[in-house]
């Protein structure tokens, strides 16, 4: 069985020698999105921050919008289309723009509060 064919992927996003997060991607979210971005595993970019409540690395995947949204929770994970942005919410907000849901953070989420403009971030699969 392929590993794109899974509902839920398990991945890590690192703040480069500070923190590691667990992330989920939820395929049943927004199949086209997931699938896109998982094809694209690892990604890796400066860290940007959007208010208090969302920080957010710019990628190259390019994937339109799916099932968008405005609303969000802290610890879901959403992409930007119109700047192909993976974005972590660490606070519940809602954002002008529509978002297409794509997972949730696990614990540690706080340690995204600790970020500075310019941290790396990393997405990516834990191998054993």
């Amino acid at each position: 069985m392929s590993t794109f064919s899974v509902s839920k992927k398990q991945l890590v996003l690192e703040i480069r020698e500070k923190a590691k997060i667990p992330c989920d991607l939820k395929r049943h979210l927004s199949p086209r999105t997931v699938g896109t971005i998982m094809r694209s595993i690892p990604l890796e970019g400066h860290a940007h921050l959007l208010g208090k409540s969302i920080v957010y690395f710019e990628t190259s995947v390019d994937s339109g919008i799916e099932r968008a949204r405005t609303e969000f929770k802290k610890g879901d994970v959403a992409f930007l289309s119109s700047t192909g942005s993976i974005c972590f919410f660490i606070q519940d907000a809602v954002f002008g723009k529509p978002m297409t849901p794509i997972g949730k953070l696990g614990n540690n989420i706080d340690a995204l509060k600790d970020i500075k403009s310019g941290d790396v971030l990393c997405l990516y699969e834990e191998v054993d």
